[in-house]
């Protein structure tokens, strides 16, 4: 297992204000240390290697009534380590209850699903990690993998822990390639962005196949609380305790947030000159289209400058290998859209640019979040220009805060030198550069 596998559990040791409701649930106003919990040696030990003593408020808070068998709807945003919350339950549970009788392939005893593939494998690598000292078997089903070696997996050997997208599990199932009816314990992760991103209906086919609500226990994580995510918790889960985690403020006191107020023209040159001159160890860039941020990959690339693609189009495969190599420093620059804006766990970013604000104000909040990250300090740098500067009042509502907008120096605004290297992210003309139709976010 590497040492970068272990980005996400419980790394943001920020500080919360949390409000739970309606349970009657108090604060902790000490620190809580895992070993307080009556967990396996084995979990334990797992955590040691990980170096984490102290729980984080999401995963103190919830495991006192998880542990007990309740159902939790958690409000927490990403890095405040609601997946180890959750992984936890899951594994101090099937470590004490042992199955005796026989188990079959393809039956998993606990279910998580998440939106992106990107959160899925992310999950999954924090299952391994916590489990290692035991028998479980994790395995994932995501989408642009194989789906012939995924079956493969599921038929070698019982199968503990399942963690999939609403998609491709939806095709297991209806295959009958896996059994949920005997499914215990069922974690919905990101349940606003499942509905922002339309997975709702398959939501509810994956829920209809496992057990009944009063047979299984239920956790729900949503970073915001709507009315529907609410409908949604009351409907899924039998009830639940809800539990809210918030920083006090919607973004991160360790990043440097400030904005440019540019032209459309000026975008480019302003990042590329941002990029030479800022010591940009590792720079996440989004976008609000796969078309845009392709161009400005390709266009980045054929600057010199070691860039990254990742967006929805890209193959699942081919995501995982430019992750890794972003990881590794092998890539300075990664261009995304918000397919990377949650789920997204890695280290030592030390800038997140905004190319174009998103047009959510949630969004700006999960992108921003990639950087900053375990005491680190970090730069959030966003281009406003006459087509979506009327965004940064939804943003500044949403943070709490003004932000910081300025005219870049003429130093930043110089043209970049001749392109000296050949293409390499070719535009898709078939998909992308169609007259007269709008594109559609991803």
């Amino acid at each position: 297992m590497n040492d970068e596998q272990s980005d996400v559990i419980n790394k943001d040791q920020e500080s919360s204000t949390e409000n739970v409701q309606p349970a009657e649930v108090t604060n902790n106003e000490t620190q809580v240390r895992f070993t307080e919990f009556d967990l396996p040696t084995s979990l334990l030990k797992a955590y040691e290697d990980l170096g984490f003593e102290f729980c984080t408020p999401i995963q103190s808070q919830s495991l006192k009534v998880t542990m007990e068998g309740h159902d939790v709807t958690g409000k927490a945003q990403t890095g405040t380590g609601k997946t180890a919350a959750f992984l936890t339950t899951i594994i101090n549970d099937q470590l004490k209850n042992p199955i005796s009788e026989a188990r079959y392939v393809a039956e998993p005893r606990a279910l998580i699903i998440a939106p992106t593939r990107e959160l899925v494998m992310q999950i999954a690598k924090d299952a391994l990690l916590l489990t290692k000292y035991t028998d479980l078997k994790v395995i994932t089903l995501v989408g642009g993998i194989d789906y012939q070696k995924q079956i493969d997996l599921l038929e070698q050997n019982v199968v503990d822990i399942v963690v999939a997208t609403p998609g491709r599990l939806i095709d297991f199932v209806g295959s009958k390639k896996v059994d949920l009816s005997f499914v215990e314990t069922l974690v919905i992760d990101e349940a606003d962005r499942m509905l922002d991103m339309g997975f709702i209906p398959q939501v509810r086919q994956i829920i209809a196949a496992c057990p009944k609500r009063e047979y299984r226990q239920t956790m729900l994580f949503s970073a915001t609380f709507t009315d529907d995510i609410r409908t949604l918790a009351d409907r899924w889960a039998l009830d639940p305790i809800r539990i809210e985690v918030q920083s006090e403020y919607q973004t991160t006191e360790n990043v440097d947030q400030k904005v440019y107020l540019v032209t459309t023209e000026e975008k480019y040159k302003l990042l590329y000159n941002l990029i030479q001159r800022d010591s940009s160890k590792r720079v996440i860039v989004f976008t609000n289209r796969r078309d845009q941020a392709r161009r400005l990959a390709d266009n980045l690339h054929r600057n010199g400058i070691e860039t990254g693609l990742l967006t929805g189009e890209i193959a699942q495969q081919k995501r995982v290998r430019t992750l890794e190599e972003f990881r590794n420093a092998k890539i300075q620059v990664l261009v995304a859209t918000d397919v990377a804006g949650r789920g997204l766990h890695i280290d030592d970013i030390s800038h997140v640019v905004n190319f174009a604000l998103p047009l959510e104000a949630e969004d700006y909040v999960h992108r921003i979040g990639r950087t900053g990250r375990a005491g680190a300090e970090g730069t959030s740098i966003s281009f406003a220009c006459e087509d979506d500067s009327f965004l940064l009042p939804d943003i500044e509502e949403k943070i709490g805060m003004k932000l910081d907008c300025e005219h870049p120096e003429d130093s930043l605004l110089l043209d970049p030198p001749a392109f000296s290297r050949a293409s390499k992210f070719k535009a898709d003309k078939s998909k992308d550069n169609r007259k007269g139709k709008p594109q559609k976010r991803r």
